[in-house]
């Protein structure tokens, strides 16, 4: 492996919109959907196959810290960035950079949230290490784009120079737009035209390369961290970021960087991913379906009558869950709460939203 090579795993999202499974306490990077490994440990395993174990960077909040000791024990203290606040991907990735400059200026860096699922591991790890390599060699910054199967409107769109004649080369492409998540129409054009892929939030670059742009189009970001060579892998280190953080704003890299810059290119993946973002992306994800259109996942037993479409999901052992008449609703039992709501993730965040008012505290 290449000693240049290294890891960064933003782990210190909320994960509100799987609320109640991910609550504040214990949000969805630490949790199992099923398997017996949680999130962050899959993607810290996927990883430690591609660049080397002591190279794997995991930036998480403070709140969090012993969650990721926990799951990650062989994990250096080093290598466990703690964030005082949520402040979205652009304040992680400086925070990142500026910590792997100061061990390693050649550094090359694969940043990956903490949340997806992979299909062809053999093939993931081909597509990484080739884009690793490309960056190692190129003044730019590559995102991974998916190359879609279906119109979803869950994912972020990227519109690349050449179409699928370009991407089907499996040789990086030069970026034209980006798009939030479309609607429903404007995504099944997105897919007939064959010009635009998922934006993963997987991205490759130099360390030297991110720095430069993010000084260049994010100054009120990167402005915070003046001071950082002498400040960060010290004993005043957690002071100084703490002030950092106190005054940032939230901002992602995709809208602060990428969308602005003109090295923004995109390796194309075809490994099978899923961003497991949310109940519907869940719902799309899970092949067990029953006859129905039911997805179940219970630790106990299941009576469904008359049901059709929905996410039927609880945590007790020995519960028996019984449904009826339901089509297209989400119904989820925890030892706490029980949510029963249409499979539409504008209501699911109608709901959230309301939990969050003065009361529900101690549910969150």
């Amino acid at each position: 492996m290449n000693s240049h090579f290294y890891c960064v795993i933003m782990a210190g999202g909320i994960g509100s919109r799987f609320w109640p499974i991910s609550r504040f306490s214990k949000p969805k990077q630490f949790l199992s959907f099923g398997g017996q490994k949680t999130f962050l440990r899959m993607t810290y395993d996927r990883f430690s196959g591609i660049v080397p174990p002591e190279n794997i960077i995991v930036v998480s909040l403070a709140q969090y810290a012993d969650l990721v000791r926990e799951q990650l024990p062989e994990l250096p203290a080093e290598n466990l960035l703690l964030e005082p606040y949520n402040r979205n991907t652009a304040p992680c990735l400086a925070y990142a950079t500026y910590s792997l400059l100061k061990r390693d200026p050649e550094a090359v860096v694969v940043a990956t949230p903490a949340d997806h699922l992979i299909g062809d591991l053999g093939l993931f790890e081909e597509t990484i290490s080739a884009a690793l390599a490309y960056a190692a060699g190129n003044d730019s910054l590559i995102t991974l784009g998916i190359v879609p199967d279906r119109p979803d409107t869950n994912f972020g769109y990227i519109q690349v120079t050449g179409g699928k004649e370009s991407y089907n080369q499996n040789i990086p492409v030069k970026v034209k737009t980006f798009t939030e998540k479309p609607d429903q129409e404007l995504a099944e054009v997105f897919l007939a035209s064959g010009e635009f892929l998922w934006n993963s939030g997987i991205f490759v670059w130099q360390a030297t390369v991110i720095r430069g742009e993010m000084e260049q189009y994010l100054p009120e970001v990167t402005e915070l961290f003046r001071g950082w060579e002498s400040r960060l892998g010290t004993p005043e280190e957690v002071a100084f970021i703490e002030k950092v953080y106190m005054n940032m704003e939230r901002i992602s890299v995709d809208y602060g960087v990428m969308e602005k810059t003109e090295k923004a290119w995109l390796y194309p993946a075809k490994f099978g991913w899923a961003d497991i973002g949310n109940w519907e992306s869940l719902y799309s994800y899970l092949s067990a379906k029953d006859a129905d259109g039911n997805a179940v996942k219970n630790g106990g037993k299941t009576l469904l009558q008359q049901d059709r479409d929905n996410v039927i999901y609880s945590t007790a052992k020995n519960k028996l869950v019984a449904v009826k008449g339901l089509e297209n609703y989400i119904v989820i039992d925890t030892d706490d709460i029980l949510m029963i709501c249409p499979r539409d993730d504008r209501k699911i965040k109608e709901v959230i939203s309301q939990v969050g008012m003065p009361g529900f505290e101690e549910y969150r």
